[in-house]
């Protein structure tokens, strides 16, 4: 594992550096975020760190779709079983279950390919502000701490090893409606090695944060209305050019629609030189209770 100082990345790695138990299994611990059962980005973050294990270092992520099938347990290990489907000449795919108290919680389909050039062309990273002129995310929070719930305060003002720069400064935990748009510039709190694998385990870990809640902005609510429960159904991913997670990268989000209790998210992530290096959607729960 590499060598942090700050503890909370340092934890954070180790999170996803896979105990071997078998040629083909691997067994990953848990951290509780505050949630009430497994954080959705850790197990895609060790899914796709399993699969990773089971190819040639010559190839490389280049997409991932996930569903979520069960809520983990934070209090139980995880094991991950990867299915090596085929190794072809530049393409390989894997299959990884996460398997919690005998069942399974989640698949993931990753497939992985070696660099090669060819076309090119891309959306342009939307003109927002600079990480630099805004607030960090602890600060941010902070600030708004009388508006958090206090059942909520304690895991809403901890500190992370991501740094998170939120573009529109919306008062969380008392929403009002707006469009379904959200820019977030991110970064880890200390340099990482040059390991590009490394780093796209981290994105795939922090692409689960933000992006569902975006289709919640329409409809005023947030993640402490009453009687709303809000849980990940499926994600995917796609890394389209290298990228470092400890340089800030802009995660621009919309969402093009709710319904029957699911909402959609869409998010393209660029670095600072403007590269679109990773698109992600994912599919929500977005269900409110109906009162007595």
């Amino acid at each position: 594992m590499a060598k942090m100082k700050d503890p909370l990345l340092k934890d954070l790695l180790s999170l996803l550096e896979l105990e071997r138990i078998e040629v083909n299994l691997f067994r990953g611990e848990s951290r509780d975020i505050g949630s009430r059962s497994v954080f959705g980005g850790q197990v895609l973050g060790q899914a796709l760190a399993a699969a990773t294990r089971t190819v040639k270092e010559t190839r490389h992520a280049h997409s991932m779709h996930a569903y979520f099938i069960l809520p983990g347990d934070v209090k139980a290990p995880i094991v991950y079983e990867v299915d090596r489907i085929r190794d072809g000449g530049s393409f390989a795919t894997r299959r990884v279950i996460a398997i919690q108290h005998g069942r399974p919680i989640f698949n993931l389909s990753a497939s992985f390919q070696t660099l090669e050039s060819g076309a090119e062309h891309q959306i342009e990273i939307p003109d927002v502000a600079p990480p630099e002129s805004l607030p960090d995310d602890l600060e941010r929070r902070k600030k708004y701490q009388d508006h958090v719930p206090e059942r909520f305060r304690h895991v809403y003002l901890q500190k992370w090893p991501i740094d998170f720069r939120h573009v529109e400064q919306r008062v969380p935990f008392n929403p009002t409606k707006a469009e379904p748009i959200k820019h977030v510039w991110f970064k880890t709190i200390e340099k990482l090695p040059d390991t590009p694998q490394l780093h796209k385990n981290l994105l795939a870990y922090t692409s689960d944060f933000n992006l569902i809640s975006t289709a919640l902005l329409p409809h005023g609510y947030s993640f402490g209305t009453k009687g709303l429960l809000v849980a990940s159904l499926n994600h995917a991913m796609w890394f389209h050019r290298e990228f470092r997670i400890d340089d800030w990268l802009l995660y621009a989000m919309h969402s093009p629609t709710t319904s029957n209790a699911r909402g959609l998210g869409i998010g393209h992530i660029f670095n600072r030189e403007g590269s679109l290096v990773a698109t992600v959607a994912q599919e929500g729960l977005i269900r409110l209770k109906k009162k007595k």
